[in-house]
């Protein structure tokens, strides 16, 4: 690789793939211009969208040590590297391609583990990150509530019977 040039465009694209927890391999052929503006727009907020040459990209995912993309750069090829949440940018491209047939997830890799189509798609079929740690906010409170309800149980019933021994002293006095 001796033009600087790709030496560059290599090292970008590296420092993308460390940059981000996430990437979502496509394939993107018959997508005009606008089309693909649209995309990048509704993924701006937690990923960016970047067309790629395949033999780059292949040299850059291996010198960071990604193997999800090997035998999958073929034909054009454009790379979402995840800054934000999965889920939203798996939601985004699904769709997307759902409106636009020609977009093709062909995978990705999460966490630098690998994951295909199916895994991307049930990525995009849970609720996002801020609807989970709702619900799991108040499973928590739920589960505090019983706690203290067990913890004052005793003490409440402790006084209900301190109590009616006083009545009960009082009525024979």
């Amino acid at each position: 690789m001796a033009n600087p040039e790709k030496a560059a465009a290599v090292a970008e694209l590296v420092e993308n793939f460390r940059n981000s927890s996430a990437a979502v391999l496509t394939e993107y052929r018959g997508l005009t211009v606008d089309q693909l503006k649209q995309l990048r727009n509704s993924l701006r907020a937690n990923a960016s969208y970047a067309v790629v040459k395949n033999t780059l990209a292949d040299i850059a995912a291996k010198e960071v040590g990604i193997d999800a993309f090997e035998g999958k750069m073929e034909g054009p090829t454009a790379i979402a590297f995840v800054t934000g949440d999965p889920v939203e940018v798996a939601k985004s491209l699904r769709d997307f391609a759902k409106e636009n047939d020609k977009l093709v997830i062909k995978g990705g890799y999460l966490d630098g583990a690998a994951i295909d189509e199916a895994g991307i798609k049930k990525l995009a079929d849970l609720e996002s990150r801020e609807v989970l740690l709702a619900k799991m906010a108040g499973a928590m409170k739920g589960s505090l509530t019983k706690a203290a309800y067990l913890f004052q149980a005793p003490l409440s019933q402790a006084a209900r019977t301190v109590d009616a021994l006083r009545a009960k002293l009082d009525d024979a006095a």
